[in-house]
């Protein structure tokens, strides 16, 4: 089960799920993830979660 709200990109709309249940676009997490400088893969674990 996923515990942190997310927002859907197109309509705003919060949400627990992973897809918008009003327009059926995948979500996304509103917040960015931690930073620390000492964190190694920070860069691969953001990758991973935001696919940027």
């Amino acid at each position: 089960m996923r515990t942190s709200l997310r927002t859907c990109p197109h309509c705003r709309e919060y949400t627990l799920k992973d897809e918008c249940p009003i327009c059926h676009v995948g979500t996304k997490v509103p917040v960015p993830p931690r930073f620390s400088p000492e964190d190694r893969y920070g860069r691969y674990r953001r990758k991973a979660i935001y696919g940027e």
